[in-house]
């Protein structure tokens, strides 16, 4: 039997939070803001009677203005958005335990379960919308079929408060005519690409031939083959439990574009914090780091880097996964969402008492300094003791705050990752 897949998009997300939080913006168009006073004051979320008049995310405030002079800035607030969306994860869990978050404001749902059918799936999707209405007072838009790529699909087609049914049956009707950029992973150039050999919809790239597309573009051609076919067969994971055992990680979708190097350092730093303060909470320490970027149209790319001791030190983390992005990543497309997992994981245990030192480690180009080392082992253990006692956001580092709305988040408690095992 097909499974029932679900996957769940919180509308207009931040806007209909402040619209819920502050009855007095209803019915009128509102726009969720970076902060206007620095160097992004770009629309990040609008309400639906902002969109009637073309504003869009990415905006730049005085562009939206334009297209809307009545339209209302709120500045963003991250901790609100991620509080209403850990409350909105509380009623998924109560159906399963397979929820696998795609950003702040979308998630996958596995209810598959003996004797259910795509029926019952559009069921329990219609009651998690009305769950969600009426316990968050915000809406949802879920797509229902019985594998991932279609169920986002599914969910993008109604807005808002909307549940769309993509089943076996009726899929080549509902998904073909599509254009083919709506499907997960084409891109603006993958999109640009297909157009020059007339394959303008899903539909026309499902009819396509599978070695020729995987000759234009590699693993990526054949990828976006199977999503369109409905073959895709991955599973909706926790992340949190598969990745316990054999590594420690974060991963964030951000408030924003990501368009320079100070603005990848600072989500860096933060995640980097995270992971150092999690390995350090459980006595452990990880010999490999890897990084994981995705641009703004979700192409996903990862790298990894063998460091030369284990370590949880932050700013070694830190360190690394800087030369691992400038390595590699050189902002063809804005980066929205960054990730960094440290594996080879080891105990301080088995460290001191298992792990014969190597004399090449002795004769290195660039010795380990020690102070540096006790140095940012002392900075660690502050920060902790400090955040320890005064909650996250009671210390931070100073690039932090170049744009406190960008690094405003705690990324232990919030955990929101994005996919990446298709691109393995």
């Amino acid at each position: 039997m097909d499974r029932i897949i679900l996957h769940s998009d919180l509308n207009g997300f931040y806007a209909s939070v402040e619209c819920h939080e502050n009855p007095e913006l209803r019915g009128f168009p509102v726009a969720v803001c970076g902060d206007a006073e620095q160097r992004h004051g770009i629309v990040l979320a609008k309400n639906e009677l902002a969109k009637r008049f073309n504003v869009k995310t990415g905006d730049v405030i005085w562009e939206a203005k334009k297209k809307c002079p009545d339209l209302v800035i709120v500045r963003a607030d991250h901790k609100k958005y991620i509080r209403y969306s850990k409350i909105v994860n509380q009623i998924y869990y109560g159906y399963t335990n397979k929820v696998e978050s795609f950003g702040i404001d979308e998630s996958w749902l596995d209810v598959s379960n003996r004797g259910l059918d795509i029926k019952d799936g559009e069921r329990i999707a219609n009651e998690i919308r009305q769950q969600i209405k009426d316990e968050v007072g915000i809406t949802a838009s879920i797509g229902v079929s019985w594998n991932k790529i279609f169920a986002k699909l599914g969910s993008d087609i109604k807005k808002s408060d909307a549940t769309t049914v993509i089943s076996r049956e009726n899929y080549k009707q509902v998904i073909f005519p599509l254009p083919v950029q709506d499907l997960l992973y084409v891109g603006r150039a993958t999109k640009a690409k297909l157009n020059e050999y007339k394959i303008y919809t899903i539909g026309q790239l499902a009819n396509s031939n599978k070695e020729f597309l995987k000759k234009l573009m590699g693993k990526n051609g054949e990828l976006i083959w199977t999503f369109a076919n409905g073959l895709d067969n991955s599973s909706v994971s926790d992340f949190i439990e598969e990745s316990a055992t054999k590594s420690v990680g974060n991963s964030t979708t951000c408030a924003r574009d990501l368009i320079t190097l100070d603005d990848i350092k600072m989500i860096i730093t933060v995640l980097a914090e995270s992971v150092s303060a999690r390995l350090r909470e459980q006595n452990l320490k990880g010999q490999v780091v890897h990084l994981w970027v995705r641009d703004k149209n979700f192409k996903g790319w990862g790298k990894q880097q063998k460091i030369k001791k284990s370590t949880n030190l932050s700013q070694e983390i830190i360190d690394t996964a800087m030369q691992l992005f400038e390595s590699f990543y050189h902002f063809s497309q804005p980066v929205r969402a960054l990730g960094i997992t440290l594996s080879d994981i080891t105990s301080n245990f088995d460290i001191v008492t298992n792990k014969q030192l190597s004399i090449f480690d002795m004769l290195d180009e660039k010795p380990i300094d020690a102070k540096d080392v006790i140095k940012n082992e002392a900075l660690d253990l502050a920060i902790k003791s400090i955040r320890g006692r005064f909650g996250q956001f009671a210390i931070s580092r100073g690039i932090e705050h170049l744009d406190k709305g960008l690094t405003d988040f705690n990324p232990s408690e919030t955990n929101v990752i994005f996919p990446v095992g298709y691109l393995k």
